[in-house]
């Protein structure tokens, strides 16, 4: 009797050991998604970036990725305890960025992600990292010059994007809404005449203006309709991670790498960038 108790004693011990080992085996998965302290042994951190936006988040033909956006997150990933080969940065689109984070696909995005009071009812935000203006990109022989010119025109933007929604509430109530999945997309129906203007913000709009193939076709108008004031998105609660990217971006800023990092990016397309925003201060 006392030896087959023993022997279930000894049975429901191993199995909870095996049970213990496993449970730790599959904890060990939370690497892949961690911002914290020091990463090693094989962790990597996701990141949400954009693929389509030259000079801010660009998936190049080789497979590196290049812009101002990747250059902010890379820092801030190297703030977090993250090599370069350690990142991996994942395609968030404008519709998705809120979803994404909230999922736990990434630990956090930067994507030219504008702070807006909205948002921030289910993300948190570190920065602002830069201060751009929404701008209209037109063809070199277009006749708009004035937001109101777009009333009866057609307009191209990114679904989900505040764009659009402040020319039709702002200046042009009449123009006609075409909204696309990608900036590339819109970028194609101007080019081909579907739309007769594209309007984001104004770093998004140099960075496609001066890529090779469009020289000389396309114009940005000049025009500050709004102010954007980018932040890195986190999950909504995540304290901890947006306190250390803050910091980091303060330091990015302090070392001059901020600086470098625009005039790597914007400089081929002379933009006329805004100073470095100060951590929590939204220019409205």
């Amino acid at each position: 009797m006392f030896t087959m108790k023993l022997r279930k004693v000894s049975a429901a011990a191993a199995a909870a050991l095996v049970l213990s080992i496993t449970a730790t085996a599959c904890g060990g998965g939370n690497g892949d998604n961690e911002g914290g302290s020091g990463s090693g042994g094989g962790d990597k951190i996701k990141i949400g970036i954009k693929y389509d936006q030259p000079g801010l988040g660009l998936k190049e033909p080789d497979g590196s990725f290049s812009g101002f956006d990747v250059d902010v997150a890379t820092y801030v990933a190297k703030e977090l305890g993250y090599d370069a080969d350690q990142i991996e940065f994942v395609e968030t689109k404008t519709p998705d960025r809120e979803n994404a984070l909230k999922r736990g696909d990434v630990k956090f995005i930067a994507a030219t992600y504008s702070i807006t009071d909205e948002r921030k009812k289910s993300v948190d935000f570190a920065g602002p990292y830069l201060l751009a203006h929404q701008d209209l990109l037109v063809t070199t022989d277009s006749d708009i010059t004035e937001a109101t010119d777009l009333n009866g025109k057609n307009l191209c933007s990114v679904t989900g994007s505040t764009s659009a929604q402040n020319v039709r509430d702002d200046f042009a109530p009449k123009a006609n809404l075409a909204e696309k999945s990608g900036y590339s997309e819109c970028l194609a129906a101007l080019q081909n005449g579907t739309v007769d203007a594209l309007t984001t913000d104004d770093s998004i709009l140099a960075g496609y203006a001066a890529q090779e193939q469009y020289k000389g076709k396309f114009k940005l108008a000049g025009l500050k309709l709004s102010n954007e004031n980018y932040g890195i998105g986190v999950q909504k609660g995540d304290t901890e991670t947006l306190n250390k990217i803050n910091a980091a971006l303060e330091k990015m800023v302090k070392e001059k790498a901020w600086d470098k990092a625009v005039q790597d990016n914007f400089g081929p397309a002379n933009y006329k960038n805004e100073p470095a925003p100060k951590i929590g201060v939204i220019v409205k």
